[in-house]
């Protein structure tokens, strides 16, 4: 068979770059034998309903699907109806970089709140969660956060938990894009439970493609009331795998032990190690937290150009020349000092 590519090459543009872990592949080959129910009928996707209980409470309900984008569409159109509305970070995933899919594909209102950290808190939560029973405005129904957030940053379980009291209180629902979540709860040594189930989060978007799976995530739904419809919206969305099989065989594997944790650490300490190597560089600026695998810096933009040439990664803010690198589970030491060392070089 003919490599099309160097398998030694690593980029810090994003944990989607990587591979698929071996033990997952592993997990694909185990289950590719025979024929089994299609649709979600199989034994695998049986069995992973007890896997996400473990980790999330007797109560929740799992359905994978294909991607990230479609697991938060479902989930927000199954938590919403068509006058509702959905309040979210303005740099939110589900705002920024999904093609306009929550409104396009999904129809559902995004009324978006400028943050300073990527994250909502109940104040800010009340500059959008207001009109109740105005005609004439979108009904705010969801609050959407993200942990890890788009910025790198971390919501604590109490943080989490005051968004979810303040929105319970107002009559709204509260939806998680977990697509790093397992960044999240290894970064802050919590259960995931205690930043979704236990801090009152009605609906989760579980993401595994990032953390090492070759593709799928999960709506997760933590209370049954909060969401309607999912196997009906999941097919409507096209998110229906025919051989899930495959899909729910990956997820059995990341969850059933702790490879989703030595995943996510793996990640975080890379992150870490980036963060430290490249503090210290002249000219280099490190303008947020590194709070999990996410370093976001700003360079001259001459040595950015330079730098990826060498290396992929993308630029976040064309206009502060800020950029952002992304660890993965599969970021060694070795990688990352390489690119340390290139960056050196390069802002010479």
């Amino acid at each position: 068979m003919i490599s099309r590519h160097d398998p030694q090459l690593k980029s810090f543009a994003s944990d989607n770059y990587a591979g698929v872990h071996p033990e997952i592949l592993s997990a694909i080959a185990d289950a590719n034998g025979g024929h089994q129910i299609a649709y979600g009928d199989d034994v695998y996707t049986e069995a992973l309903r007890e896997v996400f209980q473990r980790h999330f409470g007797e109560r929740a309900q799992a359905w994978p699907v294909f991607n990230g984008t479609a697991a938060n569409v479902v989930s927000l159109r199954a938590m919403t109806a068509h006058w509702e509305a959905v309040i979210c970070p303005e740099t939110a995933h589900i705002h920024t970089d999904e093609g306009g899919a929550p409104e396009v594909v999904g129809g559902i209102k995004l009324l978006t709140v400028p943050t300073p950290d990527g994250k909502l808190t109940p104040e800010l939560i009340d500059r959008q969660a207001w009109g109740f029973g105005d005609v004439h405005r979108p009904q705010p129904r969801v609050v959407s956060i993200s942990n890890t957030t788009e910025l790198g940053t971390l919501y604590t379980p109490e943080q989490i938990a005051a968004v979810c009291a303040h929105a319970h209180d107002r009559g709204l629902l509260v939806h998680l894009d977990g697509s790093r979540l397992t960044n999240a709860a290894a970064a802050l040594d919590v259960p995931m439970r205690a930043l979704t189930t236990d801090a009152g989060v009605d609906v989760l978007s579980f993401g595994g493609t990032k953390i090492g799976m070759l593709y799928g995530e999960a709506v997760v739904v933590l209370n049954p009331e909060a969401a309607t419809g999912v196997d009906y919206l999941r097919k409507t969305f096209m998110q229906l795998s025919s051989k899930m099989r495959f899909v729910s065989a990956q997820f059995e594997a990341l969850l059933s032990g702790d490879l989703w944790l030595r995943n996510a650490r793996q990640a975080n300490a890379m992150g870490r190690r980036l963060a430290a190597a490249v503090r210290d560089i002249p000219g280099v600026e490190l303008p947020r937290p590194v709070e999990a695998n996410a370093v976001f810096a700003v360079l001259p933009r001459e040595v950015t150009e330079r730098l990826q040439k060498r290396f992929r990664f993308y630029t976040w803010n064309e206009a502060t020349g800020e950029v952002r690198w992304m660890c993965a589970f599969d970021t060694t030491e070795a990688d990352v000092d390489a690119f340390a060392a290139a960056i050196w070089e390069e802002m010479r």
